[in-house]
């Protein structure tokens, strides 16, 4: 009887809510900055996604980013080794209250060993990359709290 009742809960909870439509879906959030725009960004949750971030892509639209979620509050740096575009990175605490922001952090065009590490001044749990000049656009400050 037990089994019986775990499989409907599951498959009623299966049928609430929007269903991924594709594959990004899955692995994607809807964030809403402090302003009321919404990102939709990429989430990057296992040590291999975060290690990789944004590395090897050429573009970033307005409206995109990635989301990195550690899984403890630490102090966590960032840098731009094989990475072709500028970045904004925003640190965020277990409250989701930014931190820390690095605004418009250069591709890295020389060896790992002597890429700048960006950050990770702060206790912080999550990383919020958008394209370089967004965080200014969006008029993104310290304390302000981002939401999904």
């Amino acid at each position: 009887m037990r089994h019986v009742l775990l499989l409907g809960t599951a498959l009623l909870l299966a049928s609430c809510g929007s269903k991924p439509t594709t594959i990004e879906d899955l692995y994607s959030k809807d964030v809403t900055l402090p302003g009321g725009q919404v990102i939709h960004a990429t989430t990057m949750v296992s040590e291999w996604d975060r290690a990789r971030g944004m590395a090897f892509h050429n573009s970033l639209a307005p409206d995109r980013g990635m989301l990195f979620i550690h899984e403890a509050p630490g102090t966590y740096s960032y840098w731009m080794y094989q990475h072709y575009i500028p970045l904004d990175m925003i640190w965020m605490d277990d409250r989701r209250s930014i931190v820390e922001i690095v605004e418009n952090a250069q591709p890295c065009k020389t060896v790992a060993s002597q890429c700048t590490h960006y950050g990770g001044t702060k206790t912080a749990i999550y990383v919020l990359e958008l394209g370089g000049g967004m965080a200014k656009k969006y008029n993104l400050k310290l304390g302000d709290t981002i939401a999904w």
